[in-house]
């Protein structure tokens, strides 16, 4: 298990309703100091929270953020970025573009960090579309960063790092605004995410439909995909 008391906590993508629910409640859980990243980072009303530049596709900035933010002891992996057309009608280089936030930027910085973390924790922040491709690009990214993820489980667990991958469904920020569908407040489910990581938990499903997502996954294909069974 990870104490947040006194931590030191780095969070990417901060800036939106996921990052700044997990700047604020690390705080409020005893975190002595968040830097909250993103490409451009904005302006906070709190002496302990530092504002850093991060762009988690760029390796000068990841070893820059890594060096001034060398006293980090837990990482909130939670920058990404949606993309949800049908793979046939995307192109590779907009895939290859999501991929390199979604999935090689947020290995940058599991990498870039694990030196400091040992002893902390590394939370990766995924979906339940890890397991269910119903948006293309995106299912496929969060799909390979969930398996990063238990890579880097093993490989960090020697020096005493907790590799925590927080999975969730639709959730009410920016990227679904213009979505039609039921969303959880970001509140709760960063507040599930915390009580996760502090009970030393290896996994969190945030929601039910993570939860029902995750049973399903040694069903038959067509439990998962019915749209399969009609083409039979």
């Amino acid at each position: 298990m990870t104490d947040l008391t006194n931590a030191i906590v780095l969070v990417t993508g901060a800036n939106g309703g996921l990052g700044a629910e997990f700047v604020q409640q690390a705080l409020d859980r005893g975190a002595a100091k968040v830097y909250a990243t993103a490409r451009t980072p904005r302006t906070w009303d709190d002496e302990r929270i530092v504002p850093l530049a991060l762009d988690v596709t760029s390796q000068e900035s990841v070893d820059a953020a890594a060096r001034a933010a060398a006293d980090t002891t837990i990482v909130v992996n939670n920058a990404g970025i949606a993309g949800a057309d049908p793979l046939v009608d995307t192109s590779v280089a907009e895939v290859e573009r999501i991929f390199a936030t979604n999935v090689f930027g947020a290995l940058r910085v599991a990498k870039a960090f694990a030196p400091s973390i040992g002893g902390g924790a590394l939370i990766d922040v995924h979906s339940a579309l890890s397991w269910v491709a119903l948006a293309g690009a995106y299912s496929a990214s969060k799909a390979a960063f969930w398996s990063i993820t238990n890579s880097l489980r093993l490989e960090l667990a020697p020096q005493g790092t907790q590799v925590v991958g927080a999975h969730l469904s639709y959730t009410d920020t920016g990227m679904t605004a213009g979505l039609d569908v039921e969303k959880s407040d970001p509140a709760d489910i960063v507040r599930l995410i915390w009580d996760a990581v502090e009970a030393g938990e290896h996994e969190v499903l945030a929601d039910q439909v993570s939860r029902d997502v995750r049973a399903g996954l040694s069903a038959p294909l067509a439990a998962l995909y019915p749209a399969l069974a009609a083409t039979v």
